[in-house]
C-alpha cells in the first residue's frame, strides 16, 4: 500500500491507484474533461495537471500511477499556470454559445473556465466550424462545441458495446462522428449527454425547453422496467421536463437506458382526466359519483366467484394491496398480477427473485441466460453482464434465438428443452456451471409465460440444485422480470387464491361468460378481445388498450404523480415519489379503490396512504425497510412436466413501445420508426 502526500495530506492507497483517485480518497479536487471513473483513462485532455516533486513537467494525474513516497502539489502556481495554459487552448475554438447552449448552468467548462480561464481572447484567427453529426431522434450533435475528450467514444465502445462512434482526422481536423453517418443504435445513447462536458451532445427531444434553475427535482425511481434505476425528475409546473439518473451502485450505477429517460413525454399525451360510462356503446364523461353508481350495481348484482381483477405491469404495490383487500372483500379469488401468464411460484419468493442481487454480475465467473433478452428487457442490466464480460474469465451461455448481445456467448441451445440438457450435465455448459466458483442463471419471461412454463421453472431448478448454483453466501438462481409491478405484486399476494382463476383462467372464463365483471388495474398488455361481454372496469392514467375496452374507466395517477411502493426484481423495495399532480379529475389508485369500496357497501379499513403500508408491512415483513432486499428462502418451485421442444416468444418486440406510457410517446415514435422500422439486427454469438 503506497503512502504519498497531497497538498500536505499523507495518503495511504491501494497499488496502481491514480493520482488523481488518490486525490479524491484524500477530498482534493482535481479539474477534469475527459476521465471518468467508469471509463478507461484517455489522458487527451491535460486539465487534470498537477505538479509532482522531482518531475521535470506537471503530470497528467488521472494517467500517472502513484509510487511510494510521491510528493504533489495540485494549487501550486506551475500546476495553476498548466491549467490555465490548457483551457485557454480549449476555448480557442470554442464558440461563444453559452446563452443559447442547453448545457448552459450544468456545463464542466463553464465551471472550470470560472476557476482557470482567461478575461479576453489572445487568439485573433477564424474558429474552427465542425458539421454536425446524425446521431438519431435522442441526441442533438453540435459538434463545434466539442473539445475531443472522447468520453461518447469510450462509453459507445466500453459500456454499451456497439463501437460506432471515433474520431477521423488529426490535429484542428479531428472529428467524433459515427463512421457510418448513422444513428447510434444503443438502448443507453442518452447517457452520452450526460457524459459529454460540454454542450456538443445535447438531448434532443429537451431542447430548448427549459434551463436548469428553473425545474423542481424530486428523487425517484424509473418503472419503465423491473430494474428499478434511481432517477431524478425535473419538472416545472405540472409537466414533467426531463428524467436523469441517479448514483446507485447497487442497481443502475449512473447510467440510464434511453426508455426510461425520455419517454416522460408521454405523460402529456393520451391521459385520462376525468371518469367515463359507457352509454348506449360510447364512452361518455361522468362524475365520480356516476362512475361508482354504475360500477355498484353491477357488482352487487353479481356473486363473488363471478368477479375478477386483473393488475398492470406499471402499478405500485399499495394499489394492489387495496384491491386484494377488495375483491377479498366481495368474495372474489380470481386476481392475478401476471399479465403474461408467468409461471413463477408465488409461495416460494425465491422462485421469482433475481436472488444474486443486480451487483452480484461483477461476481459471477458462468451465466447461462435461458429465454431472456436482457439488452431489450433491461438494458443497464445487459451493461453490467458486460462490464463483468470485459474483465475476462467468464463462461456466457444463452438457451434462445441468436440474440444481438453487446457480448460473445455460446448458443447452448436454440429451444426451450435445451434446459434439460444442463439439468441432467449432459451439455457441455454445465460442466462449466459446475466448475464455476459463483455461477448464475437468468430465466426470463419468454421461458416462463409459456404454457410449459412451470416444467421449464423445475428444470432450472433443478439445474441450480445439479451444478451447485445455491451454496454458503451465494444463489445463482435468477429471474429477470420485464414488469415494474411484478415483483411487489407476487409479494403482496396478488395472485389467484383457494378455488381463484389466474389470467389465462379469468380470460377464457369471460369469454364463456362465467365471469361477469372484471376489473382491471392499469392492465393493458392482454388481449381485451377474449374479454368477451363482460363488464370491464379500467383503473389507469392512459387511454390505451383496457380504456377502449372499458364500461367504466376511472382516471388514476402515473408513477410520477404519486408516492407509491414498487419492488425491483431483486426484490429491492423501492419508493417512487411525486413529482408532480395528476391531470384534472384524476386521483392516486389507492384512493380511489378505497372511495369505490364504500360505494359498493365493503368500506376498507384504511383512510391514508400510511395506513395502507402498515396493512402490506403486517401482511408482509418485506415492505418493512425501503431500500432494502429480503433474502429469500430457497425452497422447491415449479411444477416437473413435460417441455416443448420449440422457439421462445420473447416478450418485447419494440423496445421503445411496451407501455401505455411509451406508446403515448412522440419521442418512443420517433425511435421505433429509426431502429426498428429502418434496421433488423443479426445475433452476436460464439
Amino acid at each position: 500500500m503506497p503512502k504519498l502526500t497531497i497538498d500536505g495530506r499523507q495518503v495511504e492507497v491501494a497499488p496502481n491507484t491514480t493520482i488523481i483517485q488518490a486525490a479524491e480518497q484524500a477530498g482534493v479536487e482535481i479539474p477534469r474533461f475527459c476521465y471518468h471513473e467508469r471509463l478507461s483513462i484517455a489522458g487527451n485532455c491535460r486539465m487534470c495537471l498537477v505538479e509532482v516533486e522531482k518531475s521535470p513537467k506537471p503530470v497528467a494525474s488521472c494517467a500517472m500511477p502513484v509510487a511510494e513516497g510521491m510528493i504533489v502539489h495540485t494549487r501550486s502556481e506551475k500546476a495553476n499556470k498548466a491549467r490555465n495554459g490548457v483551457m485557454e487552448f480549449l476555448l480557442i475554438n470554442h464558440p461563444l454559445d453559452c446563452p443559447i447552449c442547453d448545457q448552459g448552468g450544468e456545463c464542466d467548462l463553464q465551471d472550470q473556465a470560472m476557476a482557470y480561464g482567461f478575461d479576453r481572447g489572445r487568439y485573433h484567427e477564424n474558429k474552427r466550424a465542425v458539421r454536425d453529426k446524425n446521431m438519431g431522434p435522442l441526441v442533438s450533435t453540435i459538434m463545434t462545441r466539442c473539445i475531443h475528450c472522447t468520453r461518447c467514444v469510450r462509453f459507445a465502445t466500453e459500456v454499451a458495446g456497439v463501437p460506432e462512434l471515433g474520431a477521423t482526422g488529426r490535429g484542428e481536423d479531428m472529428e467524433i462522428t459515427t463512421y457510418l453517418e448513422k444513428a447510434l443504435a444503443t438502448e443507453l445513447s442518452g447517457n452520452v449527454v450526460d457524459l459529454c462536458p460540454v454542450g456538443a451532445l445535447t438531448s434532443k427531444p429537451y431542447a430548448f425547453s427549459a434551463r436548469p434553475w428553473e425545474l423542481r427535482k424530486t428523487e425517484t425511481i424509473d418503472v419503465m422496467d423491473a430494474l428499478g434505476s434511481s432517477v431524478r425528475i425535473d419538472a416545472r409546473g405540472r409537466e414533467v421536463m426531463r428524467v436523469l439518473p441517479r448514483l446507485n451502485e447497487l442497481v443502475n450505477e449512473e447510467w440510464l437506458s434511453d426508455k426510461g429517460r425520455h419517454a416522460c413525454d408521454g405523460l402529456q399525451n393520451q391521459r385520462l382526466d376525468q371518469p367515463y360510462v359507457r352509454v348506449n356503446g360510447k364512452l361518455k364523461p361522468a362524475s365520480w359519483g356516476d362512475a361508482f353508481a354504475a360500477i355498484a350495481a353491477k357488482v352487487k348484482a353479481v356473486p363473488g366467484n363471478k368477479l375478477a381483477a386483473l393488475a398492470g405491469d406499471l402499478v405500485d404495490a399499495e394499489a394492489m394491496f387495496a384491491l386484494k383487500q377488495l375483491m377479498t372483500a366481495l368474495g372474489s379469488a380470481n386476481i392475478d398480477c401476471r399479465q403474461d401468464g408467468a409461471a413463477v411460484d408465488p409461495s416460494a419468493r425465491a422462485s421469482y427473485l433475481f436472488n444474486s442481487g443486480i451487483a452480484g454480475i461483477e461476481e459471477a465467473d458462468a451465466i447461462l441466460i435461458v429465454g431472456s433478452d436482457p439488452r431489450r428487457e433491461a438494458p443497464v442490466l445487459n451493461a453490467r453482464i458486460r462490464k463483468r464480460y470485459l474483465r475476462g474469465n467468464i463462461a456466457i451461455g444463452v438457451i434462445g434465438d441468436a440474440l444481438e448481445l453487446t457480448y460473445k456467448y455460446q448458443h447452448v441451445g436454440a429451444t426451450a428443452d435445451a434446459i434439460l440438457k444442463i439439468a441432467d450435465g449432459s451439455h457441455e455448459f454445465a460442466q462449466k456451471l459446475k466448475a464455476a466458483k459463483k455461477p448464475m442463471i437468468i430465466v426470463g419471461m419468454a421461458a416462463l409465460s409459456r404454457a410449459d412454463g412451470a416444467a421449464i421453472l423445475a428444470a432450472a431448478r433443478q439445474a441450480a440444485d445439479a451444478c451447485g448454483l445455491v451454496r454458503d453466501g451465494w444463489n445463482g438462481f435468477n429471474v429477470l422480470h420485464t414488469a415494474a409491478a411484478r415483483v411487489g405484486g407476487l409479494d403482496v399476494g396478488f395472485v389467484p387464491g383457494a378455488g381463484g382463476k389466474d389470467t389465462r383462467g379469468i380470460l377464457d372464463a369471460a369469454g364463456k361468460g362465467e365471469i361477469d365483471v372484471v376489473y382491471l388495474l392499469g392492465a393493458d398488455e392482454i388481449d381485451t378481445a377474449k374479454l368477451g361481454k363482460a363488464f370491464v372496469i379500467y383503473q389507469g392514467h392512459h387511454g390505451d388498450a383496457g380504456a377502449h375496452r372499458a364500461d367504466v374507466v376511472l382516471p388514476g395517477a402515473a408513477y410520477t404523480e404519486k408516492s407509491g411502493t414498487y419492488v425491483n426484481t431483486e426484490g429491492r423495495v423501492q419508493r417512487a415519489e411525486r413529482a408532480v399532480f395528476p391531470p384534472g379529475d384524476a386521483k392516486e389508485d389507492w384512493a380511489i379503490i378505497r372511495a369505490l369500496s364504500e360505494a359498493v357497501g365493503k368500506k376498507l379499513p384504511f383512510d391514508s396512504i400510511d395506513q395502507v403500508r402498515a396493512g402490506m408491512r403486517a401482511a408482509n415483513p418485506v415492505f418493512a425497510g425501503i431500500d432494502t432486499v429480503t433474502k429469500a428462502e430457497w425452497k422447491p418451485f415449479g411444477a416437473a412436466g413435460s417441455i416443448a421442444a420449440s422457439a421462445f416468444n420473447y416478450p418485447i418486440k419494440n423496445y421503445y413501445m411496451t407501455d401505455p406510457i411509451s406508446r403515448a410517446s412522440r419521442t418512443m415514435a420517433q425511435c421505433t420508426e429509426e431502429f426498428v422500422m429502418g434496421t433488423k439486427g443479426t445475433g452476436t454469438h460464439g
